[in-house]
């Protein structure tokens, strides 16, 4: 036998035996731990979070709300029915909130403010920086442990949430559909100056012991949405569309996640 003849005997084969071949998809899952280890705990309070920015968005209530629906859905924990906290103001009155001041000489000095915020500071925009003077009050773990105390000892999820404006300008591609002479379609890249507005989305999230008032687990994002200046999106629109990049990580926290997918198997 010729080797032109063991080719097309070869071929042939092949044909045959792919011709006789099928193919079916197996559906597969692959299990993922979660990051914080919580299976002494039965109970998980959402207690609130510094917030800041934008203030046609209320970032304490509203991550509170939407995190405790997200939780009584996916969680084995049971979700504590507690009032939200106003963390900026119980972080002034525990004297937990530090700034940096400069003396006469131009010395930086740290000082502790016990005392609340006077009514037109109460009025202000906090910026993330100004949010970070508050963050001490999560090291308090005398107060995380009275709160926990009387909430039966829960898993404490609380943090910082800015959420803010944010403008930006610059080159963009898109594309454009064009037709010649002929009728015949084709899309090219064009390239424009054009300004984009929308928001920033900024959380910090807490996991405290409840019995200890010690922190568990820390895990910060940062996302952001950008739209034309004709897409009129509400602040309160976007704030969810931004959470909803988030949640998948939040709740990876906390519980047993898988992937699925499939796989293609011969038969």
């Amino acid at each position: 036998m010729t080797a032109l003849q063991k080719s097309t005997v070869s071929a042939l084969l092949l044909l045959t035996a792919s011709a006789c071949t099928s193919y079916y998809e197996v559906p597969i899952e692959t299990p993922l731990q979660p990051k914080l280890e919580v299976s002494r705990f039965q109970r998980i309070l959402v207690a609130g979070f510094l917030a800041g920015g934008s203030d046609d968005v209320d970032a304490n209530l509203e991550t509170a709300r939407l995190l405790k629906s997200q939780l009584r859905n996916e969680s084995r924990l049971d979700v504590i029915d507690a009032e939200v906290l106003d963390l900026l103001a119980i972080a002034e009155i525990e004297g937990d909130v530090i700034t940096d001041n400069t003396d006469s000489l131009g010395r930086s000095t740290q000082q502790t403010n016990s005392q609340p915020g006077d009514p037109e500071e109460e009025d202000d925009v906090l910026s993330e920086e100004d949010l970070e003077a508050y963050e001490s009050i999560f090291a308090n773990v005398s107060y995380w442990r009275q709160l926990g105390e009387e909430h039966q000892n829960p898993l404490i999820v609380t943090g910082s949430v800015y959420f803010t404006p944010h403008q930006r300008a610059g080159m963009m591609s898109r594309e454009r559909e064009i037709y010649d002479d002929f009728g015949r379609r084709r899309v090219v890249p064009i390239r424009a100056y054009r300004d984009r507005r929308g928001f920033i989305l900024s959380p910090k999230f807490i996991f405290i012991d409840g019995n200890t008032g010690v922190t568990l687990y820390t895990e910060r994002h940062r996302e952001e949405v950008l739209y034309d200046l004709s897409h009129n999106s509400p602040a309160l629109s976007s704030y969810f569309e931004l959470m909803d990049r988030l949640i998948p990580s939040f709740l990876g926290a906390l519980a047993d996640q898988s992937i699925r997918g499939t796989r293609i198997m011969l038969r």
